[in-house]
């Protein structure tokens, strides 16, 4: 049986903002199980260049922001004939200002683009899962959905909020047959994190907080991604999977 309940050939995986970084390492990891990849994002252009890297992959651009948008593109993509088995909301952003100074168009910018897609995208793929009794869908959410840092207080509100939107899809659509689950990432090498990465004494600090010692690789995370999305975690549901060396175990 084993390997078997990891095998995801036959089945189709859209994941958001995944032309770089985590999504698409995350995509090169599902790809690797068997399923069949759909990368997303609003750049056609770097989404092709992305596509180029892994065979038989396919592309879907929308702005995982707009609610009407996602629907359109959603539709039409299972019109076609192209369920979508996997939902990988991984699309994020960050920006950092102490909470006293931060910008409130800043503060909208990572509610829209942290939490309002993970609903929007979420909502327009579970509807059509819903109808076909399974689907699985995985939340990136983040460390901070649990710990708090100095100069990132909105960042961490929606990260929480994608921990209890987790949550809440379990609850209400488990009974359905799709499970719901995030993937919580600790201090990984992105270029999100290139100016943490680029600062020593950053480094340093999260090298001596973190049980592991060192800076996570994106390749890391593909492992819990495709048990999330596979016959392996079947009764997983609602659960955030921190994968971060340690730290939130540790004080």
């Amino acid at each position: 049986m084993g390997h078997r309940l990891f095998d995801l050939k036959g089945r189709r995986a859209l994941i958001t903002g995944s032309s770089q970084s985590i999504g698409f390492a995350l995509a090169q990891g599902l790809a690797a199980a068997g399923a069949q990849v759909v990368l997303n994002g609003r750049d056609s252009a770097k989404l092709a260049a992305a596509a180029a890297r892994i065979a038989g992959t396919e592309t879907l651009a929308f702005e995982a922001t707009d609610h009407a948008a996602v629907r359109t593109a959603v539709d039409g993509f299972e019109a076609d004939g192209k369920p979508i088995d996997i939902l990988v909301n991984n699309a994020g952003m960050q920006h950092r200002a102490p909470l006293e100074e931060f910008l409130a168009d800043a503060f909208e910018r990572l509610l829209q683009t942290n939490i309002a897609s993970v609903f929007h995208v979420g909502q327009a793929v579970a509807r059509h899962m819903i109808a076909r009794g399974a689907g699985r869908i995985i939340n990136i959410a983040s460390v901070q959905t649990a710990l708090a840092r100095p100069g990132i207080a909105p960042y961490t509100a929606t990260k929480g909020a994608v921990g209890n939107l987790t949550k809440g899809m379990a609850t209400d659509w488990a009974r359905y047959g799709l499970n719901c689950n995030a993937i919580a990432p600790g201090y990984f090498d992105t270029p999100l994190n290139a100016a943490l990465v680029a600062d020593p004494d950053f480094t340093a600090w999260l090298e001596k907080r973190t049980p592991a010692g060192r800076w996570g690789r994106v390749e890391e995370l593909q492992g819990a991604c495709v048990f999330l999305a596979s016959d392996a975690a079947s009764f997983v549901n609602g659960h955030i999977l921190y994968v971060d060396g340690g730290i939130t175990a540790s004080l």
